[in-house]
């Protein structure tokens, strides 16, 4: 087997897909690190704090930025994806694609280009919740660091202008879009998940309501690189939140949208009730759930936040959200399980815990894989296309680590032929 054969191919740049790709290579395999976005990181780079030690991403994902840059065996690309592959165990054809960046390596992340660049786009990074310029840095601790200029502007005068103000020749208007092929002897595939579209359950409101949001949404409006710098602010009107009702299983355990429980929607509230009570002394947050799930070594923290006088759990079934015209805010109301009689609770802002979707699940991709009813992978990876991380099941950040190390195992035995 040449050495190309013995290089292995990790699909998605997510904390499972660089987790795989750093144990594989400390072991001294070659590797390949696709991810379609225009940096590392995945979702992790998009919360607030994640267990189990609440945190900041930055302090885990520095660390593995820094371990893929010094290790010559990794070879990272963004803004890149399989279009297909071929083979079989031990040797596959892959075919990648990479859009272009329209910024090279001369990047300093100067924001010079930034200055210049008028049109505004959807921030992806903080979920649409307001807007940068066409020509960005996606976020502060972006790995690469190095800005992107949007293809909305390209051909145009304003593309033109950011070029000009660059002055060490990083902004490449003439970047096309390259195909190029990898001889791999295995291939991690962890492409990790999507939240739930609640628009589709539509006696909620999101969509309709403005102050209606998703607990991923309210993780970057926690985060002090959010759109509001870490302030809790009403989306209507800009007022400091008092009041959160946190609605679990937004869509979750309902034959109609996601049959299946995520398992860690409860553990992500009762951590962003606890955002509420350090950004506002005298805030109030209730919790409205069906079951609470917190397993293990998570339910000591269940009970640490169950015991705070200003947090509220209430078992229930939320059969209905809608507008304040009084107050501005949310008329969250519902069945009250527990206790018995109806719950109606006026608050500034409902959260609602949107289900783990895998990425496998709008588009299965072509290959030796199998799926069950919800795209979740199935496979055990002896077909040598080995699943890693939410793919396979939702899951937390500590479970993905260990998963996608289980994953670099199997690829480094696959590629190696045994």
């Amino acid at each position: 087997m040449g050495d190309e054969e013995r290089k292995i191919l990790v699909v998605g740049g997510g904390i499972s897909g660089m987790t795989a790709a750093i144990e594989a290579a400390e072991t001294g395999a070659e590797v390949v690190l696709l991810e379609k976005n225009p940096y590392l990181g995945g979702r992790v780079a998009q919360l607030n704090q994640y267990f189990p030690k609440l945190c900041p991403p930055a302090c885990g994902l520095e660390i593995n930025f820094r371990r893929i840059k010094q290790n010559p065996k990794v070879t990272f690309l963004t803004l890149a994806e399989v279009q297909s592959i071929s083979g079989e165990p031990g040797k596959y054809e892959v075919t990648v694609s990479i859009k272009p960046r329209y910024v090279n390596d001369n990047c300093t992340a100067c924001g010079k280009c930034a200055e210049v660049c008028q049109t505004e786009i959807p921030n992806p990074l903080n979920y649409g919740m307001d807007s940068v310029k066409a020509a960005y840095l996606p976020h502060a601790m972006a790995f690469p660091f190095k800005y992107v200029i949007a293809p909305e502007i390209i051909g145009t005068d304003e593309a033109e202008k950011c070029a000009q103000a660059c002055q060490y020749n990083a902004v490449d208007l003439s970047m096309q879009p390259v195909t190029t092929t990898y001889n791999v002897g295995a291939v991690v595939w962890a492409t990790g998940w999507d939240p739930y579209d609640v628009t589709k359950v539509d006696y909620l409101g999101m969509g309709r309501i403005p102050n209606v949001i998703t607990s991923v949404m309210f993780e970057r409006l926690a985060s002090y690189s959010g759109p509001t710098g870490g302030k809790l602010l009403r989306p209507s009107d800009g007022k400091e939140v008092k009041s959160v009702a946190f609605v679990q299983c937004a869509g979750s355990r309902d034959e109609n949208h996601l049959a299946y429980c995520s398992g860690i929607c409860c553990l992500a509230s009762l951590k962003q009730a606890t955002y509420l009570r350090e950004r506002v002394p005298d805030g109030k947050a209730f919790m409205y759930y069906i079951d609470v799930r917190a397993m293990g070594k998570y339910e000591d923290f269940y009970l640490k936040v169950k015991q705070d006088e200003n947090i509220t759990l209430t078992k229930s079934k939320i059969a209905r959200i809608s507008p304040d015209p009084e107050t501005g805010g949310v008329i969250v109301e519902g069945e009250d399980v527990g206790q018995g009689g109806m719950v109606k609770q006026v608050v500034d802002l409902a959260v609602l815990a949107v289900g783990m979707v895998p990425g496998t699940a709008s588009v299965k991709p072509e290959l030796d894989m199998e799926y069950d009813d919800f795209g979740f992978v199935t496979s055990s990876g002896a077909s040598g296309i080995i699943p890693a991380g939410c793919v396979k099941a939702p899951m937390e950040v500590a479970a993905s680590l260990q998963d996608a190390t289980g994953a670099a195992l199997k690829a480094i035995q696959c590629s190696m032929g045994r």
